[in-house]
């Protein structure tokens, strides 16, 4: 029975912070979007990690990747949080999206550390294999 019971504890232990990563992760996700959606590109641009900061150089030349290749993600009509893990030290969020034609999407988005912050380091897109969640 003490087995069993340190077993669960680890466990939890475990998943801790994982849960704790992913409820940050989502609000770094929200606040993205949102400020997409008001288009205040600086504040959206504030949430990359310094690697796609450097990447994209402004808040005006990474506003327009977003808008033009992913507009997903610059205007989504839902946005429902699905499965995270954690994989080499860095959070995987999964995203499903519905664009404005009402196709639904999938983003992975993958999140790093930096400086005691969760900042986003990329999106891949696929589409929903079924359209909806």
């Amino acid at each position: 029975m003490r087995h069993f019971i340190l077993s669960i504890l680890l466990t939890l232990l475990a998943v801790a912070p994982l849960r704790a990563g992913e409820s940050v992760a989502r609000a770094v996700i929200s606040d993205q979007i949102a400020a997409f959606e008001a288009g205040e590109l600086g504040r959206a641009y504030g949430f990359a990690s310094p690697f796609i900061q450097e990447k994209f150089q402004t808040p005006e030349t990474f506003g327009r990747m977003v808008r033009e290749g992913y507009p997903m993600v610059w205007r989504p009509s839902e946005v429902t949080f699905l499965e995270a893990r954690e994989m080499g030290g860095r959070l995987w969020q999964e995203v499903f999206l519905r664009d404005a034609a009402g196709r639904g999407w999938i983003a992975e988005y993958e999140l790093v550390g930096i400086d005691g912050e969760m900042r986003i380091n990329g999106v891949r897109i696929r589409e929903a294999p079924d359209q909806a969640v």
